[in-house]
């Protein structure tokens, strides 16, 4: 059975580092009509892909998913996407559906426009054909598109119903809730689902936790409709019935004035399929990234670096560890050190990074080390500044000897011994690993993050080169949890960054260092929000107050 657990609408990441992003954004709710149907016994499960091209106009990088919804040719996404509406420049947009299966996926179609399109098109609802599929009428896509306000409150919420209407008199219901936000022309775009409870007339739901801007756009007295369905293995899901409330009638009317009778119009409009009540509501302050940077945690990074043969000999200038003295060209690690680290220094409170290298042979014993320091000090591996860990290791590569296998294992481990040591909320640890190619450990490596997951500890990967890095969305679970052997993260902790998207046609410099910044520190803020907020810790009084 497909996987039918609640969903909420959060989608995209606020950094709140104001000298790289905007702080005026834009909020995308997509929905498709009249979809391919590709399945045989069923019909398609569409997602769809959102890609945004870069800034130079040559590439698309892929800005997220949305959830699968199964057996459904007219699918309405829950989950939107946040975007920096940049007025004086071009965005172009890409977005991919595809009916996903067991045992891959059929292209469904494709749409590509600019973001200015969107919001400058006459009505809210942005309706433009899919194509893609020869000789096939491929349905539409719609988008919606709404500024965001800059509320920064959390409600949940937790429903029930009471006698729910019985599909027939043998059998009762399999019944969960749609929550939709009613937009400014009228229509309405889907901010949450509940899970399916199993045949039962009188459900009560699991708290749910959804941004206010999510459910209304800060706006309390907004429309918000909520359907009740029956659940269909096909996609064909029943509506039982609907009724309408606002957040600020949640919020303040208390529980007795917040039931809801629920009707029909596609039925009989003057009878009752049961009621909709609220079980219990509470708003809180949203806490944010720059709430625990002024609160005074201190973030600390350490750089792990690949010096597995798979770089090729260090000597040959196709080698990723190449070191041009005549040109003074800096190769593909100098390159995401230097990059990287000039984002993230900023961030360190110390300003010493320890650097290490694995995946070499190490004089004077010759075997194969998984963890030594760059600056030869096992005692003291740090490095004052990114010039100094790009000196240790240039100096690095003319004693070691490289080898195999690629094992990140040993690298997350050690860092998560240290972020162990620190559990109370006023540091945080950041392990950044540049590597070429494929996991050799990778059974390993999942297990190693699972267990850095409940940790104050987050994992960035750069990848240089051209290998195949496809293992590492595995790693990066943007939309699956990971797990292993029954185990599984607390949270998402991984963010895989390819290099090579970001470099100039020489390959000697980055084109944009601002892009890498995004990409690099993207999913960050919420890695550290996620993590204090599941331990309950708050941040400290501003330290300028």
């Amino acid at each position: 059975m497909p996987n039918v657990q609640g969903t909420s609408a959060s989608g995209g990441n606020n950094l709140g580092i104001d000298s790289i992003f905007s702080t005026t954004q834009i909020e995308l709710s997509i929905s498709c009509r009249n979809l391919l149907d590709c399945d045989i016994l069923s019909k398609s499960d569409p997602q769809c892909i959102v890609y945004l091209k870069d800034s130079y106009g040559n590439q698309y990088y892929e800005l997220g998913k949305t959830e699968i919804i199964y057996d459904n040719l007219n699918p309405n996404f829950v989950k939107k996407f946040i975007l920096d509406y940049n007025f004086e420049a071009v965005q172009h947009l890409k977005f991919e559906v595809w009916d996903i299966d067991v045992g891959g996926r059929d292209f469904l179609g494709v749409c590509e426009t600019t973001l200015a399109d969107i919001v400058a098109n006459k009505g809210r609802q942005f309706k433009r054909p899919l194509t893609g599929v020869n000789g096939k009428d491929c349905g539409e896509i719609i988008i919606v598109v709404e500024e965001l306000s800059s509320c920064k409150q959390l409600v949940y919420f937790r429903f029930k119903a009471n006698k729910l209407k019985k599909p027939v008199w043998f059998l009762k219901p399999d019944p969960f809730l749609t929550f939709w936000r009613a937009n400014e022309d009228g229509s309405y775009s889907v901010v949450h689902k509940t899970e399916v409870l199993r045949s039962t007339q009188n459900p009560l739901w699991s708290q749910a936790k959804i941004q206010v801007r999510t459910l209304c756009n800060g706006d309390f007295e907004r429309s918000i409709r909520i359907d009740c369905l029956d659940y269909r293995h096909n996609g064909n899901h029943k509506l039982i019935g609907s009724c309408y409330t606002t957040l600020n009638k949640l919020v303040n009317d208390g529980l007795e004035k917040n039931k809801y009778e629920l009707s029909n119009p596609m039925k009989n409009p003057l009878k009752t399929y049961g009621t909709v009540e609220l079980a219990e509501i509470q708003l809180k302050e949203e806490i944010s990234f720059l709430d625990y940077i002024r609160g005074g945690l201190e973030m600390h990074f350490a750089v792990a670096i690949d010096f597995t043969a798979s770089n090729g000999d260090i000597n040959d200038p196709m080698s990723h560890h190449y070191i041009d003295i005549y040109t003074n060209k800096p190769n593909a690690y100098e390159i995401a050190l230097r990059a990287v680290g000039e984002i993230i220094q900023h961030y360190d409170t110390q300003g010493m990074f320890p650097g290490f290298g694995f995946g070499a042979k190490i004089p004077p014993s010759n075997r194969v080390s998984h963890q030594f320091p760059l600056n030869g000090n096992p005692q003291h591996p740090y490095c004052k500044g990114i010039e100094e860990l790009i000196s240790c290791y240039k100096q690095t590569l003319n004693v070691v000897t490289l080898s195999g296998p690629t094992n990140f294992a040993p690298v997350i481990n050690s860092t998560a011994a240290i972020a162990k040591q620190h559990q109370d909320g006023t540091r945080y640890f950041i392990l950044l690993i540049i590597t070429d190619g494929i996991i050799c450990d990778m059974q390993q490596t999942k297990h190693a993050i699972i267990i850095a997951s409940h940790l104050p500890m987050s994992i960035i990967i750069v990848g240089v080169g051209n290998a195949d890095f496809s293992a590492m969305d595995e790693l990066d679970s943007d939309d699956v949890i990971l797990s292993v052997d029954g185990c599984n993260a607390a949270r998402d902790i991984v963010q895989f960054v390819p290099i090579n998207r970001f470099l100039s046609r020489d390959g000697s410099s980055i084109r944009s260092q601002v892009e890498l910044a995004r990409e690099v520190l993207y999913e960050v803020p919420d890695q550290i929000v996620s993590y204090m907020s599941s331990r309950g810790f708050k941040p400290r009084k501003s330290l300028s107050s």
